[in-house]
């Protein structure tokens, strides 16, 4: 099991193989591993904003729900425009700065490109 390569989509260790397949068990993901992968930049993420707009670096987006912040007085309100968002791995997958609150890191799935 050693040879077999990690997960591409979960970065999961424990594959197995089917046939000519690779088959990840924590997120179901197969994959052939001696297909060409799409693009040159087939291991950069795509991140896509609530309503399925592909996000860059330097985007401007608007907040589509309230957002309670933890040690803040108060939430962040629908409608905040959020300026030069930059796009980072994980769950919270935005780096921004905000007006009154600072650094941020928002979930790309409470957001809408502007």
């Amino acid at each position: 099991m050693a040879d077999l390569p990690p997960c591409p989509e979960c970065r999961s260790e424990y594959v197995y193989a089917d046939g000519e397949l690779l088959i990840c068990p924590e997120c179901s993901h197969e994959w052939n591993p001696s297909a060409a992968p799409a693009g040159d930049d087939a291991g950069a993420p795509v991140v896509r904003d609530a309503f399925g707009t592909v996000l860059a670096d330097g985007d401007a987006v608007v907040l589509v729900k309230d957002l309670k912040v933890r040690g803040a007085s108060a939430p962040l309100k629908q409608g905040t425009r959020v300026k030069s968002i930059r796009l980072v791995d994980g769950d919270h997958n935005i780096d921004c700065q905000i007006d009154g609150f600072g650094a941020m890191a928002l979930k790309s799935e409470f957001v809408k490109k502007a």
